[in-house]
């Protein structure tokens, strides 16, 4: 890219929402572009770089605290990338209790829906009984 982008190009570029740009530039993230004379923003290389960066990880989950430090690592490139690895480790570790946890759930729902076999009327569906009982629905019933 030669030329500088005004907000709405880089933000139909990246399909980031024009807002959500503002925001990262409000929280340091992105650093204040330069402006035309009439005040639009316009963006280099360096800023769609930062911002496919930022979308990424976004993407992947990691916090704006986190992608602040990714940044500050990226924006270090001679430190040790140590807190790089234990942050994706972090979460990779928080994926696998939230797939756990989506198992138990799922483990939850298969035995509830054993509570009822062929469509009946409300009154005898025993899904709908059973939810009424005074339990954590995620537990087996």
């Amino acid at each position: 890219m030669s030329e500088a982008l005004k907000i709405g190009e880089l933000a139909g570029r990246l399909s980031v929402p024009v807002e959500t740009i503002r925001y990262y530039e409000k929280e340091g993230l992105l650093p204040s572009p330069a402006r035309t004379a009439g005040n639009y923003r316009l963006y280099d290389q360096n800023a769609v770089e930062r911002l496919t960066f930022i979308r990424n990880c976004r993407t992947l989950g990691i916090t704006l605290d986190e992608v602040r430090t990714l940044l500050r690592a990226k924006d270090n490139p001679d430190a040790e990338c140590g807190s790089v690895n234990r942050l994706v480790d972090a979460h990779i570790d928080q994926i696998n209790v939230h797939i756990a946890e989506l198992e138990r759930l799922k483990g939850s729902l298969l035995t509830l829906r054993t509570r009822c076999g062929p469509a009946r009327h409300a009154r005898d569906c025993g899904i709908l009984n059973e939810l009424v009982h005074e339990h954590d629905p995620r537990s087996p019933c």
